[in-house]
Parts: C-alpha cells; structure tokens; sequence
C-alpha cells in the first residue's frame, strides 16, 4: 500500500516517540509498502545517511518536513500533511496524531492511529471522540492492555474489539545476533572487569537515577554502567559521583544506536528502576501505561532483567523471564532500596539463575519484533477495508 506516515516527532531528535516512528517506517517499508514520512519542519534535516546512522536503520522512508507553528497546536501542520498525503496518492493515513486520525477519517481515507499514552486534556479527548465517530475503515493500536482502560476512562467510550489492536513495541533481532558474551563485550569497549549492572536510556524524572546513584554508592565492588542521557543530566550525575568519591560508575552519555547492543551485551544484569510516577518527554505520567523500547532490548541481549514491578511492564515480562522489585516513589527511593540491592546481589552470586533468565527472556522476545508487529497492524487495517467495502457493496 501507499502509506502516509504523519508524526508530530521532531526528526531527528533522541526522543523515545521519535525512534519509534523510524521503527515502525523501517518495519513497513521492509514489508514492501511503499512510504512516506511526513513531520515537522522544527530540525535542520541533512540528509538520509544522517538518518541512518542517528536512529541505526537499514531502511529509511522519503522524509518530508512541513510547516508547524506552536502555538497553533500543530493544527497548520496537520492541514499540510494531509495535503501532502493526498498529492502523494496515499491509500492509508497512519499516524500517532488523534487530530490527524481523525481529520484523515472525515476525508474518507482508511486511518491507522497509534497510541502510547492516554489523551492530553479536553482537546485531546474531543478529537478522539471526532476519529471514531467517522465511518471509515480504522485501527487503533495500544502498546498494553492498561492503555486501552485509560483511554477508555478519559474519552468516556468503549472502543470496538475489532478496531483496537493491542501492539506492543518491538525490537530489531538481527542486531543482538551473535553478540558477545559479558566479559568479550567489556573488553572490546574497554570497560572495567568485573561483575557490571547496567542502564541504557534516558534520565527523565521518574526513571530511577537516584535509585542506580543510590545502588552503585551501596556495592562499591560491583560496576555500573549507564548509558544514555543528555549531556546536562550527565554533566549532573558525574559531578554527583565525583563529590562522593565514587569510582564504580561509568556513565557513556549519547552512544551511537547501532551500539547499545554491545553495551547492553556488556552488563551481567540490566535495570528498569521506574517508580511510580514516570514523566514522558511532553511531560505526562505514564507510569501506568509504560511499554518502554529498553526492555524489548534487554530481552533480546539475553541478561538477567531487574524491572520495577509494574502492572504494564507485567504484560510482557514475568517471573520466567525477569526479577520484580518495588517501584519508588519519585525522589524517594529508600522504602524500596534494600529490595533492589538484595535481588541484584542474589542475582549477581548465581550466574546459572542469570542465564535461565535471559534464555528465557530472548525466546520470549521472538514474537515480538517490529516486523511481526507491523504484520499485525497492516493486517488488522486490510481486514477493516475489506469488511467495509463488503458492507458498502452489501
């Protein structure tokens, strides 16, 4: 199919909704569709290699920038990418936008709407309520179940089975073929030796920094590993770790994305420190919806997995699979510290624990790659169009 991908991402940019879309584009276009890519015009785009190497692909859609003003709530955007959509002959809107969704709905096209977090206040909840009022072939993916309940909550409507499509993130498996074991891994990073724990991602509030702080300062013989943040938070931290004389820490900051496999290969145990409040880039909370793309990651490097116990991080890892600690509340983390450092210290003495956990944990990943999740989705939306035009022809 022809698809027309509209996201209010800025590109390219680090942000978590941002490398999702590249994902999502890449999965389609290896499905043969034919794509192109329209966002904000709010970076300087400098060419396709530049995409490649920023977000790690293979593949990269024709990318078009449009206009967006802000303080127009990216409704002048919307209106230009609908145009563009229509001159480039799309025969599907696919967005992350309800306000898109619903505007490419009115206009007749068959829309696929993407969800990651509930609807933003009134606004938000209207132009949900406007998309599925349309009658037009539709499909709304959720990435858990708990998303489905909270948009449900919000819009005050109960979706139909049919059209919503629970679709987790995914993970690129070719990547974490043949990596190394922890030790070979350290080494070719000439990291430290030693039992390491590690992190990779972002460091906004929510996302555990006072707990892996708090864990490195209370196992001083253990390393830790962070990757990720920007260089502010990071300029932060190690400050922080300086002042206390601590030495048991390596913080990278902003790595290459074709390299957090190696990274990620490079700890014994990987961390999901969440609490219990999460602040998203645009400033949600979405501690009760999270299906972050670290730990489809995680999984597929085959490490033991500490996560914090969450009912949306539930929905895809399990005792099989990963180790579950009490999430912290934000800025507090001392109700649930000891929990973290006696689960990571057990698992650290019982290396066999680690590898069942991590066999287990990559087996598990294999169903849910971005290919496999875009099958589904572009699946969901053919089998829409074809109930509707037999409706249309009945």
């Amino acid at each position: 199919m022809k698809i027309a991908l509209i996201t209010n991402s800025r590109i390219p940019s680090l942000t978590a909704n941002s490398i999702q879309a590249m994902k999502v584009a890449q999965a389609l276009l290896q499905l043969g569709h034919d794509i192109k890519m329209f966002a904000p015009k709010e970076a300087e785009f400098t060419n396709y290699q530049s995409l490649i190497t920023h977000y790690g692909l293979r593949l990269t859609p024709d990318l078009e920038l449009l206009p967006s003003i802000s303080g127009l709530k990216r409704l002048d955007f919307i209106v230009h990418a609908q145009r563009a959509a229509k001159k480039f002959g799309a025969e599907l809107i696919y967005t992350w936008l309800p306000q898109s969704a619903a505007l490419g709905a009115w206009m007749g096209y068959p829309v696929v709407l993407e969800m990651h977090a509930d609807n933003s206040g009134k606004l938000g909840v209207w132009w949900m309520r406007q998309f599925w009022k349309q009658k037009t072939p539709k499909v709304m993916t959720v990435t858990t179940s708990t998303l489905r309940k909270a948009l449900e909550r919000s819009t005050q409507f109960e979706f139909p089975n049919e059209a919503i499509l629970l679709a987790p993130n995914g993970v690129e498996l070719e990547k974490y073929l043949g990596l190394p074991n922890p030790t070979e891994a350290r080494r070719q990073l000439n990291l430290k030796e030693g039992l390491t724990v590690g992190f990779t991602g972002h460091i906004y509030p929510g996302r555990g920094a006072d707990l892996l702080f708090e864990l490195a300062r209370q196992m001083p013989a253990v390393n830790f590993l962070w990757v990720g943040g920007t260089p502010e938070l990071v300029d932060f931290w190690r400050g922080k770790l300086t002042d206390a004389g601590m030495t048991n820490v390596t913080m990278t900051g902003f790595v290459k994305h074709e390299s957090i496999p190696l990274y990620q290969a490079a700890a014994d145990v990987l961390l999901m420190p969440y609490s219990r409040s999460i602040e998203a880039s645009s400033g949600q909370d979405i501690a009760e919806v999270i299906n972050p793309m670290k730990m489809f990651e995680y999984m597929a490097s085959g490490r033991g997995i500490v996560s914090a116990d969450l009912p949306s991080i539930r929905e895809v890892l399990n005792e099989g699979n990963a180790v579950f600690c009490g999430a912290g509340t934000l800025g507090d983390w001392e109700s649930v510290i000891g929990e973290w450092k006696v689960e990571i210290e057990k698992l650290l003495a019982d290396e066999p624990r680690r590898l069942s956990l991590g066999m287990q944990a990559r087996k598990d990943v294999e169903q849910l790659t971005w290919v496999k999740r875009e099958e589904r989705v572009m699946d969901s939306i053919q089998s829409m169009i074809k109930s509707f035009r037999q409706k249309a022809v009945s």
